[in-house]
């Protein structure tokens, strides 16, 4: 009788041109699972469209974008579905160049093992690091590594068992529970799905037979009931259910249960799925729960065992792979994605990157494209979670750029960070109303924005003195005085300048809370920047003034000669020189400083802003 194995899922990944769409589209072939007309077409794109003259070109069958055909690259992610009568399979053609790794990553996501393939002739390469790096990263524990194109190097024994040991020697330290290694031509195939019988030195199983055989239940999601809300369901008054997916577990009528983070605790009453109740439920399986008590329940918050509840945290240690060819600047916010909660999200600091290489541990201020490192993670508010290594689904999470909406990181979390748990907000008897009260007067941070020598310092200093002679207490934030204190010990690189902002919008608010009109004149160059210090106030209090200068008139001002310097090279990272800059699309104020003299600039914020309580 044949043993049926839990289905697999899988990923084949390694460099470019190492052959992982070939081999996909031979085990497919030699699987019988590909249709009469499907490869008839196959045939005929192979002619179109082949590089293998008259013969059936396979890597076409998961090549299907008209970028990859036209280069011979695969780009997406392709999934394809195929059984055999020991095991289903889910595979993931994932690409090779280092320009879509992200690509490759989505794909390792949600596999059980990987396929990575290496060119007989060429060896273990950086990229067939830095996905093996990426495939631990991601939690995947069984390696298949499947040595290609034997059949250009005459099948040598020798080569095969150095390749192999060499790769051994490289991934002892990333935690796979097995290797095994496989010499293949994926072209002719060799060891794919039959025996080659140009290899008779290799006793070991071809690939498909070790794909049908190899036991991954260790891997295999255990534990206390885990359960995301992605939705609540209330169709009438009679019915408030909570709809997710069971990442970890099982459950029953009557089990009690705890909403995190609120901490509410309630008992299950059913467990409702389209064909009716069910008695019971466990992981994998996507259901509505209802409760015998009315509890405040909304996405993303995460139901779980009453006895043996998930952690709670708002800070972590985490792995980061960074996917933006726009660097990862510490002290920037994101949006992070945690299974189906979205929370906003700073890195606070990059504790280390790792060699793609070696995995030394090198100091970075930042991260770049493609990029692992181990960061920390502070968050707006707690979360319910797992650690990556205990559950996949509950550890792991995505970084979202908050104006554009790409995802730009793909992370895991390690731990979280406890050191700051026993740190609770002060209530203060006398607050920002007494004191506004007391200063006769609304208190504002003025946030001015603008290229160096727009004139902003000089508007800033001329309101000054207006609400001065009016009876307002005020006071100025300015780039160059707050250099010479507070941020003496920052540059101009990015990561500084971001740094920069978050220190002076902290301070600013400060200022606020204490009854002041603040007037903050820094460049500010980045809009992300700008947008999370309007979030550290509340409605209204947050003015953003941009003079809007022309580079050319500031560069006719330039009393301090600093764009001569930047012009010649002597300053590096200069802002609208060789450092860009984002202006505001909607500010509360925008003066023309070309056009309007300073002392008009400045009556046209009066104008616009009320300082009267």
């Amino acid at each position: 009788m044949t043993t049926i194995h839990s289905p697999l899922r899988f990923i084949t990944c390694g460099s470019v041109d190492d052959g992982k769409s070939t081999l996909i589209g031979r085990l497919l072939h030699e699987s019988k699972s590909i249709f009469d007309d499907q490869l008839a077409a196959l045939e005929s794109d192979s002619r179109q469209h082949g590089t293998q003259g008259e013969d059936i070109d396979f890597a076409l069958l998961v090549d299907g974008l008209q970028a990859e055909r036209e280069q011979g690259i695969t780009i997406d992610v392709a999934y394809r579905f195929f059984a055999t009568e020991k095991r289903r399979f889910i595979v993931a053609d994932t690409p090779g160049h280092e320009q879509y790794t992200r690509n490759m990553a989505t794909g390792a996501s949600t596999a059980d093992l990987a396929i990575i393939l290496v060119d007989a002739r060429k060896g273990i390469l950086t990229q067939t690091c830095r996905h093996s790096r990426i495939v631990s990263m991601m939690g995947i524990r069984h390696i298949v590594l499947a040595i290609n194109k034997m059949d250009l190097v005459s099948f040598s024994e020798s080569l095969f068992e150095n390749i192999a040991a060499d790769f051994k020697k490289f991934a002892s330290k990333l935690g796979f529970l097995t290797i095994q290694a496989i010499p293949l031509s994926a072209l002719d195939g060799d060891n794919v799905v039959v025996s080659g019988h140009r290899s008779p030195w290799y006793h070991g199983s071809t690939l498909l037979t070790y794909l049908e055989d190899i036991d991954i239940s260790e891997t295999e999601t255990t534990g206390s009931f885990r359960m995301p809300v992605q939705s609540v369901n209330r169709p009438n008054s009679d019915f408030r259910g909570f709809c997710g997916r069971i990442a970890q577990g099982y459950i029953q009528p009557g089990d009690s249960i705890r909403i995190l983070p609120s901490g509410q605790t309630s008992r299950i009453k059913q467990i409702v799925v389209w064909q009716g109740e069910l008695e019971y439920a466990e992981s994998g399986d996507s259901v509505t729960l209802t409760f015998a008590d009315e509890v405040d329940v909304s996405r993303g918050d995460m139901i779980v065992s009453s006895a043996q509840p998930a952690q709670v945290a708002d800070q972590f240690e985490a792995r980061l792979l960074w996917m933006s060819s726009h660097p990862l600047m510490p002290g920037r916010t994101y949006l992070l994605k945690l299974h189906s909660k979205e929370v906003i999200a700073t890195v606070t600091s990059i504790k280390y990157l790792e060699d793609v290489n070696s995995g030394a541990h090198l100091a970075a201020k930042s991260l770049n494209l493609n990029e692992i490192g181990v960061v920390n993670i502070s968050l707006r508010q707690q979360i319910a979670f797992e650690p990556y290594s205990v559950n996949r689904v509950l550890g792991g999470f995505i970084l979202i750029d908050r104006l554009t909406f790409d995802t730009v990181g793909a992370g895991m979390i390690d731990f979280a960070l406890r050191r700051a748990t026993n740190i609770h907000w002060q209530a203060l008897e006398i607050n920002r109303d007494l004191r506004a009260r007391l200063n006769n007067q609304t208190p504002r941070c003025i946030w001015f924005t603008g290229l160096s020598g727009s004139g902003k310092s000089t508007i800033a200093n001329l309101l000054d003195k207006r609400l001065h002679a009016d009876g307002r207490h005020t006071y100025i934030l300015d780039g160059d005085n707050v250099r010479h204190g507070l941020n003496r010990d920052l540059g101009f690189t990015e990561a500084d300048r971001v740094e920069n902002i978050r220190r002076v919008a902290e301070v600013a608010k400060l200022m606020v809370d204490a009854g002041l009109i603040v007037m903050v004149s820094f460049i500010s160059p980045y809009a992300s920047e700008r947008r999370m210090a309007r979030e550290l106030f509340v409605e209204g209090e947050f003015i953003e003034v941009f003079v809007d200068t022309p580079l050319e008139e500031c560069e006719r001002r330039d009393a301090k000669g600093l764009y001569a310097k930047a012009r010649r090279g002597e300053l590096k990272n200069f802002t609208g020189i060789d450092s860009s800059y984002e202006p505001p699309e909607k500010p509360e104020v925008h003066l023309r400083s070309e056009i309007d003299s300073p002392e008009t600039c400045m009556e046209r914020i009066l104008a616009a802003v009320s300082f009267s309580c």
